[in-house]
């Protein structure tokens, strides 16, 4: 099969052949259809500090994807040949103390699919049962493609109530752009967006934000002057991991607010504890998805609202064949645009040579 594969420690990303992974007794067989590039594989790719540390190779990388099952172990429930799937890429183990409470996203030894084992950037990925999600048949494929950061966008923007409060994001990239839609979606009042990007915060307007304030030009306090709350922002989501963005959304909080934070910082942040504490702010850390509540709540929403379907399918804005890969890395980190998907089953700009199954 063709693979997007590292390997071995050190940048760069090679498009070869690799030997099909084969299923288990309990594992599902998937040929991939699309899949999303993210953040983590642009780390991958570049082989930076993090990368170093984190990442198992040789590795063929990626993580969110949509595909189709060709095959199932014989302990396999619940998941037939042909079903359209996407998966959960925390892999856990089962039986620490998280995972037999029901808290498998807090795993003490999760594996991440295409971080520690062989991951989607390849025609065939291997997972196992309980990991993989079955989509309705009506679903967008370029939207399952992406499914796993909507899920970090949909634990994020429900970690607390927003149902008439008055929302702070900063960090407009793909997740935090979905997120804005998602919490305009659950019923908040207003919805600010912050970046440095006039494309992405072009697109935050698009996704439901009341105003999309460039944070090189404009302070946040003064467009809550502008938008007329006296007394801060109720709750915010911080998805940028950039060093400014969370003392600057603490300086605007209402008293007793609340902040998920999901941006992963390069570094420590200074952080004016002074105001968390007499403030009663509730700071609280989001990775990755709740298994498989998170899940549920994004495929209902998605099912019954168009204007949230429409919203989220618009944060694609590049989809190019498996074989430019290059192409695709390059627009995901230029960082001025939405989420690039990779299309598996076309291998050229020729729309006519993509799969017909594919659907």
């Amino acid at each position: 099969m063709k693979a997007l594969f590292k390997p071995g420690p050190g940048p760069g990303l090679e498009l070869v052949d690799r030997p099909e992974p084969e299923a288990g007794i309990g594992d599902v067989k998937i040929r991939v259809l699309r899949t999303g590039i993210c953040g983590t594989d642009l780390h991958i790719e570049r082989w930076d500090d993090w990368a170093a540390s984190a990442v198992t190779a040789p590795l063929v990388p990626g993580h969110e994807f949509v595909g189709e099952v060709v095959e199932v172990g014989d302990l396999v429930h619940d998941v037939a040949v042909g079903d359209i799937v996407s998966g959960e890429g925390h892999v856990v183990c089962g039986t620490c103390r998280n995972c037999r409470a029901g808290r498998r996203q807090m795993c003490i030894r999760t594996q991440g699919l295409g971080v520690q084992r062989d991951g989607a950037f390849a025609q065939f990925v291997v997972l196992p049962a309980t990991n993989v999600w079955v989509h309705h048949a009506q679903i967008d494929l370029d939207v399952a493609a992406i499914f796993d950061p909507l899920g970090n966008a949909v634990h994020t923007a429900l970690a607390f109530p927003v149902i008439g409060e008055d929302v702070l994001v900063s960090g407009c990239g793909p997740i935090g752009l979905m997120a804005i839609a998602v919490a305009r979606h659950a019923g908040a009042h207003l919805v600010v967006g912050t970046d440095v990007s006039p494309a992405r915060l072009e697109m935050a307007t698009a996704m439901g934000a009341d105003a999309a304030v460039d944070v090189r030009a404009t302070r946040v306090s003064e467009v809550q002057r502008e938008l007329g709350l006296r007394e801060g922002f109720d709750v915010g989501f911080e998805m940028s991991g950039a060093p400014s963005a969370l003392p600057e959304m603490i300086a605007n909080m209402n008293h007793g607010g609340r902040i998920a934070m999901l941006g992963l910082p390069a570094g420590p942040i200074a952080v004016d504890w002074g105001t968390v504490v007499t403030h009663m702010l509730t700071l609280k850390g989001i990775y990755g998805r709740e298994m498989f509540e998170t899940w549920q709540a994004m495929d209902a929403m998605l099912r019954t609202s168009a204007t949230l379907r429409s919203a989220i399918a618009s944060v694609v804005t590049d989809r190019l064949p498996a074989s430019r890969w290059a192409d695709g890395f390059e627009a995901a980190a230029s960082a001025d645009g939405g989420k690039v998907v990779l299309d598996w089953t076309c291998w050229s700009d020729d729309p006519t040579t993509e799969n017909e199954e594919a659907r």
